[in-house]
């Protein structure tokens, strides 16, 4: 009987993929054999069905698996009889490395059920959850490159792991408490687990340590414990993350099925639900809370040991990189906890918790649980060479190239902080070793100065700078699979700050573009960013050139008079340290300074545009502004947008005593508008049928949406699977870099 040789391509190595083949082979009675090799799984079969054979390793493969692609061929050879799984081939280095997952039901009971001999275990583990990037030291993946090398298997846990009927079949990490790691607290306890609930039901901060790092946490419902962490860590108004079962979420939030979905995936990130009932100063001036369930045996039992609640947010001192081993953790941490759960499993990686929507869906930051997945070039890249880009200066990420496939890194932060870019150039040899990457050209920001294309041009390889914008809409033009040679769209490019080739700082563009590059058709009137980096910590300047350009001069004086505006608006006529911006995020900064909103200074990046959409949220009244003209469709360019008519609508709104949150919404109304019709204009000009929304201003979901909505006739391209800030930045270099590499190579 003629056999079938199957190639399985995708996340399929360390998900129970080959013990899933054996169940399905002898269920279907087909003979042959699976091993992993260095492209994937490979099967070797023959017998009846083999077409429903084929159809079912798709549509039925364990619940981490992704498949990419299916190729099937005639085989020839001997299959022999049974089914086996055989041994691996190779390296593995051309593999997918499995992202870290949330604990299955199988294991939760488990730990739950005092019959079970991993009842109240810490580490319970199997093909379908667990630790997986976060304890990864080499490839190929097995327990001699894990961090849980040194953990033995005692003959239980052996039993299972070999065994293809059991879901612990090459388990990597697999342990039970006669063999694997142990928890203990410091202060010392016989009962570690119950220890920190206790001390948490008191109003102590706890330091416990996780998959990726360490979080500190306190009772979500004592107000006076909230407090006493933001004391102690010097963090005043910064939104904290919670932890919480099911029914805890459901206690103070009402989320919709798709938030359901998202809360219950095997990456757990924390989502933003909209929610009330616990103290104010748990996420101060905000509508949505980050929620995410338990995702480690640790987190569950400690939660059921608690009953209530907890913030969890990031151990690390202010600025830097989150804490991961023990002895640091005590060092660094000593100032903040009170007690300290650890463990003697190391963490191989540093990996903060991811955080994202559920409607509409954004990821804001891709780390634990997304990483290192790895996402398709689109088509026509398939020949890009290996490429290494290296993204902006803030929420860095690095990105890889290979094969016809991109891997987003994790998120890393700014690489201002000495210890965050040490991070960097760890994440940078460490990608590299594990995914034998050998990049031919290296892709970066075209900013001279930040530190990440600095170390781009120290590489000794081609160097593609990238132009910061252009960038970001290469990046949501990837992630949404858009062809190499698919034309240009219009890009609608909202954020912060990146360098213009004109030498200016934008951050309120519409572009015309592709890969292979782009015009600037509109943007954002320039204002000067007095004191640069200045003015994105301190609102006041930027409302102070918005209302000197709309003739408020005045007005500016009596609501700053306790500022140094002389020596202010000299800088700004100058430009001594004060270069000219379009950004759209100073924008929001200089409107939220007119409404009285953090004007003196933001104790976090973006608190005062994420205060202002919250407000927006709740105008009742939404309406019945309109701050601005509907700009028509013109047949000349469009050029600059100019914010002031909006600004003295605000100012009169002010003076008026119109609400707060109406003004807010009112400014999301005009924004919206003031960018749709250049953005029409554009299309007709330049025609063009399809827009992209990219940069970190639409993580702002109410512009995303009144923005969509705005556009709701055309196809609108935004971010799902990839950051729309400067964590999706290294994606668009890459693939702006491949495109330049084949179009050379087509010469």
């Amino acid at each position: 009987m003629k056999g079938r040789q199957i190639r399985v391509q995708g996340q399929v190595q360390g998900v129970g993929f080959r013990p899933f083949v054996w169940q399905l082979a002898h269920r279907m009675g087909v003979r042959g054999h699976v091993l992993n090799d260095p492209e994937g799984v490979l099967i070797i079969v023959a017998g009846p069905d083999l077409d429903g054979f084929e159809a079912a390793l798709k549509a039925e493969a364990p619940a981490l698996a992704r498949v990419d692609q299916l190729l099937s061929s005639d085989w020839e050879g001997e299959v022999g009889d049974g089914f086996q799984i055989a041994a691996s081939r190779g390296s593995g280095a051309e593999t997918r490395v499995t992202p870290d997952a949330a604990t299955c039901p199988d294991c939760l009971a488990e730990i739950t059920d005092p019959a079970e001999r991993r009842h109240g275990y810490a580490f319970a583990n199997c093909t379908n959850c667990g630790p997986r990037f976060s304890i990864l030291r080499g490839l190929p993946y097995d327990r001699a490159q894990t961090s849980m090398a040194e953990f033995q298997m005692c003959a239980a846990c052996r039993a299972e792991y070999e065994n293809p009927a059991d879901r612990r079949f090459h388990a990597q990490p697999v342990a039970c408490a006669d063999c694997g790691p142990r928890v203990w607290t410091q202060p010392a306890s016989d009962a570690p687990i119950e220890a920190a609930a206790q001390a948490l039901l008191r109003g102590q901060v706890v330091a416990i340590k996780g998959l990726g790092g360490f979080h500190l946490a306190v009772d979500a419902t004592n107000e006076q414990a909230v407090a006493l962490l933001r004391e102690r860590k010097r963090r005043p108004h910064k939104p904290f993350a919670l932890m919480g079962t099911e029914e805890m979420i459901a206690r103070y939030c009402a989320p919709n099925g798709s938030e359901w979905k998202l809360l219950r995936d095997s990456a757990a990130p924390i989502v933003l639900l909209r929610g009330e009932g616990l103290p104010e100063n748990v996420a101060p001036d905000q509508a949505h809370l980050g929620w995410m369930l338990p995702y480690t045996p640790l987190h569950h039992l400690l939660m059921a040991g608690v009953g209530r609640p907890l913030v969890m947010t990031s151990g690390n001192l202010s600025g830097e990189p989150q804490v991961i081993g023990n002895d640091e953790a005590l060092d660094k941490l000593a100032p903040f906890a009170d007690m300290f759960v650890l463990h003697d499993r190391d963490i191989a990686r540093r990996l903060d918790d991811s955080v994202e929507r559920a409607d509409p869906p954004m990821v804001l930051r891709r780390a634990r649980g997304r990483v290192p997945g790895t996402l398709p070039l689109p088509k026509g890249f398939q020949d890009a060479p290996q490429i290494a880009a290296y993204g902006g200066q803030m929420k860095s990420a690095i990105c890889l190239v290979k094969n016809g496939q991109a891997l987003l890194g994790h998120h890393l932060g700014e690489l201002d902080d000495a210890l965050t870019y040490d991070a960097f150039l760890q994440a940078d040899a460490d990608y590299a070793d594990l995914f034998d990457h050998q990049p031919e050209l290296v892709a970066c920001d075209m900013h001279p100065d930040f530190r990440a294309s600095q170390h781009a041009r120290s590489k000794g390889r081609p160097v593609v700078e990238v132009q910061h914008h252009h960038a970001h809409l290469a990046s949501c033009l990837g992630q949404n699979g858009w062809p190499l040679d698919g034309g240009k769209v219009a890009g609608i490019v909202l954020d912060g700050t990146g360098l213009g080739p004109d030498g200016t700082v934008w951050g309120g563009e519409i572009l015309v573009g592709d890969y292979h590059g782009f015009e600037r058709v509109a943007w954002l009137q320039p204002a000067p960013l007095i004191g640069g980096d200045m003015a994105a910590r301190e609102p006041w300047r930027n409302a102070l050139v918005r209302l000197d350009q709309a003739g408020l001069s005045d007005w500016a004086d009596q609501r700053f008079a306790d500022k140094p505006l002389t020596m202010a608006r000299r800088a700004a006529q100058t430009g001594l340290n004060a270069p000219q911006s379009s950004s759209v995020g100073r924008l929001f900064d200089a409107v939220a300074a007119i409404l009285g909103i953090c004007a003196d200074g933001q104790s976090y990046e973006g608190e005062a545009a994420m205060r202002l959409e919250a407000l927006a949220r709740a105008s009742k009244g939404l309406r019945r502004h309109n701050l601005g003209i509907r700009i028509p469709i013109k047949t000349i360019e469009v050029g600059p947008i100019d914010p002031s008519d909006m600004i003295r609508s605000t100012v009169n709104g002010v003076q008026a005593g119109e609400a707060i949150e109406d003004l807010a919404f009112a400014f999301h109304l005009w924004l919206t508008r003031a960018i749709e019709g250049p953005v029409l204009t554009a299309m007709a000009l330049h025609k063009v049928e399809t827009v992209a929304l990219s940069g970190g201003c639409f993580q702002n979901a109410l512009l995303a949406e009144m923005m969509q909505s705005a556009l709701s006739d055309l196809p609108v391209l935004v971010h799902r699977r990839t950051p729309a800030n400067d964590g999706g930045l290294a994606l668009g270099q890459a693939l702006i870099a491949a495109a330049t590499r084949l179009k050379a190579d087509q010469r």
